[in-house]
C-alpha cells in the first residue's frame, strides 16, 4: 500500500457511497440518513476505544498507524504499532458491546410503551454498525503495518 491515508480515504468514500446508494435507491429517501446518527453510542464507543489504548499506553503507536509506508519505522516499532491497532480492534468491539447492553438495559426498562420498541431496537444495533465501520478502517491499517514490517523482516535477511 503505497499512501495508507488514501486507502482509508478510499475505503470511507466506497462505504459513504455504497450507504448513500442503498438509502436512494431502497426507495428511503435523504431522510432516512438521520436514522443511522445516534451520539450516545458512538461517545460509548469512543469512551472506550480512546482513554483505553491512553492506559494501556498504546495511542501514540495507534497514532503512528496512520503514517506506516509513509515515514520509516523500526521492526519494534512496527510490532507495537501492529498491537496497538490490534487492541484498538478488541476495544471498539468491547465498546460496542458495552454500549449494546446499556441501551438494551434502558430499552427493557421502559417496555410498557411498545410504540417505541422500534425504534429503540434501532439505537440498539447502531453501536453494532458503528463498530462494523470502525473495524472497517483499523483492518487496512493492521494489514498494512504487517506488510510493512514483513518488508523490513525481508530486507533484513
Amino acid at each position: 500500500m503505497k499512501n495508507i491515508r488514501l486507502v482509508l480515504l478510499g475505503e470511507l468514500l466506497l462505504f459513504i457511497g455504497l450507504f448513500l446508494f442503498n438509502i436512494l435507491f431502497g426507495g428511503w429517501g435523504l431522510s432516512a440518513i438521520l436514522w443511522f446518527l445516534d451520539l450516545p453510542s458512538f461517545l460509548l464507543i469512543s469512551i472506550v476505544l480512546i482513554p483505553g489504548l491512553i492506559i494501556m499506553g498504546a495511542w501514540n503507536d495507534f497514532i503512528k498507524a496512520f503514517s506506516v509506508g509513509i515515514k520509516p519505522f523500526s521492526l519494534l516499532q512496527l510490532k507495537n504499532i501492529i498491537e496497538a491497532v490490534g487492541a484498538a480492534q478488541k476495544l471498539t468491539i468491547f465498546g460496542a458491546l458495552f454500549a449494546i447492553v446499556i441501551s438494551t438495559v434502558l430499552m427493557l426498562g421502559r417496555l410498557d410503551d411498545f410504540s417505541t420498541l422500534g425504534p429503540n431496537i434501532a439505537v440498539c444495533l447502531l453501536s453494532g454498525f458503528y463498530a462494523v465501520i470502525i473495524e472497517f478502517l483499523l483492518l487496512p491499517l493492521k494489514l498494512n503495518a504487517e506488510r510493512k514490517m514483513n518488508e523490513e523482516m525481508d530486507i533484513g535477511e
